[in-house]
């Protein structure tokens, strides 16, 4: 593959992972190569990253799609593989001198050695989380640090700040390990095919119901910024709406002093009133990730309406707007608090949708006006209970708009005990998986 190739194909693979890449910047790219050269890999990978990317968020993606368009080698290493004694003790030496070169060389020498599996002689893949199972660098920390003590290079480390250093030491031979065993499959695979299903996707395309703790932080830390956003484009929206329709009885009367023709038609003024907005969220399971993430984005943007009310539900419902002020502070601990300090579960712990609807629909009836949006949050699986249908017709009835966010693909909808289907009949149910589709969805269906 030429270079031109490669750089094509690394922009068509940053695409479809949703990084946003025109003509002007895979330009500035080449121009980026030319200038550089391939000589200087880490160097390369800084040009490449400063044309292509708009931000320090999109390098999780960028690195290991880079790393197999421009990989630091091509086929298996020369040799019998390492004895796993000696290729530890190899390593240790190398993280204890934080020798990059030497632990890119031992991370081949690992994923060759220890990561393949299968029948077939070349194997049949190779597996960066085998390989590290069994080298297990983890274990080596305490004999690094003796080393760095030993030598006297830990002058100006405390033994916490070491030990952290260390840490990340091994994290990078880690991420080192990772990108071998990619490379080598995608040497068998294909490397376009490699590159959009084995590298994993940026925080806003995780899908919520598959997101592990460490991407639900990282979502957490991305809703002050998508709030700004999206606030920025409600004002917009809500500027634009005051000009109102034409008021015809004084556009044609303005008419008569250009012989009846209405060159400047006249708008009525309107006096738009911030909305109220609703929010009931269930916070069992897997779908709690979503409710949470779409509970913060809420409150940071309450200044967009001029009252929010949140209720959390899993078989019976409270209001948790004032836990959700308070937990402004603390966003990754919001939901245990929501589900230590709330009412949300009677003689059993499985949601129940037609439950906690018809006891909104009793006891907080009056949080609904004709002012009001309405957002349920859920995936609409009732645990083979009764839907209530009735509840969410009288909710639709006193509410100004009832929206639905599903979490769950259109494909599993009326799948097992999903009543999505019945509730969509009712009110208008969206698709939402990931934070982009949200922030979409929000952008779109919040009222002005």
């Amino acid at each position: 593959m030429s270079v031109p190739e490669r750089l094509t194909s690394l922009v068509g693979a940053l695409r479809s992972h949703g990084i946003r890449i025109g003509t002007g910047e895979t330009v500035d790219a080449a121009q980026a190569v030319q200038a550089l050269g391939l000589a200087d890999r880490e160097l390369l990978r800084e040009g490449l990253a400063a044309t292509l990317l708009h931000g320090t968020s999109q390098r999780p993606v960028f690195d290991p799609v880079f790393d197999l368009y421009f990989p630091r080698g091509v086929g298996a290493p020369d040799g019998e593989p390492a004895d796993r004694d000696d290729l530890r003790d190899r390593l240790a030496a190398a993280l204890a001198a934080n020798d990059e070169a030497m632990m890119a060389r031992l991370a081949v020498e690992a994923v060759d050695g220890f990561g393949g599996y299968g029948s077939s002689p070349a194997s049949d893949g190779w597996s960066s989380h085998q390989t590290l199972d069994r080298l297990r660098p983890q274990t080596l920390l305490a004999r690094i640090r003796d080393t760095i003590r030993a030598q006297g290079g830990s002058s100006g480390f405390t033994d916490r700040l070491l030990e952290d250093e260390i840490r990340r030491r091994i994290e990078a031979f880690r991420a080192l390990v990772a990108a071998e065993a990619r490379r080598r499959v995608a040497e068998r695979r294909g490397t376009d095919e490699i590159a959009r299903r084995a590298v994993a996707p940026t925080p806003d395309r995780v899908d919520f119901l598959f997101a592990g703790k460490a991407q639900l932080a990282e979502l957490r830390r991305t809703v002050q910024p998508l709030a700004r956003k999206l606030a920025t484009r409600l004002a917009a929206r809500r500027r634009r709406a005051t000009r109102g329709s034409i008021d015809l009885r004084r556009t044609v009367r303005g008419s008569l002093s250009t012989g009846g023709v209405p060159m400047r038609p006249v708008l009525r003024r309107r006096r738009p009133a911030r909305p109220e907005l609703v929010l009931l969220c269930d916070v069992s399971g897997s779908v709690s990730g979503f409710s949470d993430f779409t509970m913060l984005l809420v409150q940071a943007l309450h200044d967009q309406f001029s009252k929010v009310r949140v209720f959390a539900f899993v078989n019976r419902i409270d209001e948790v707007t004032g836990l959700l002020v308070h937990g402004t502070a603390d966003p990754e601990g919001l939901g245990a608090r929501i589900r230590a300090e709330a009412t949300l579960t009677g003689w059993h712990g499985s949601s129940d949708y037609g439950v906690a609807l018809g006891e909104f629909a009793e006891r907080y009836g009056e949080a609904i006006g004709p002012r009001s949006t309405v957002f349920v949050l859920g995936d609409a699986r009732t645990n083979m209970s009764d839907p209530n249908l009735a509840a969410v017709r009288q909710i639709t009835e006193r509410a100004r708009r009832v929206y639905w966010l599903n979490p769950e693909g259109r494909s599993q909808w009326g799948t097992g005990d999903s009543a999505a289907p019945a509730y969509a009949e009712l009110v208008e149910m969206h698709e939402c998986r990931t934070a982009r589709q949200l922030s979409a969805l929000v952008g779109r269906l919040l009222p002005i």
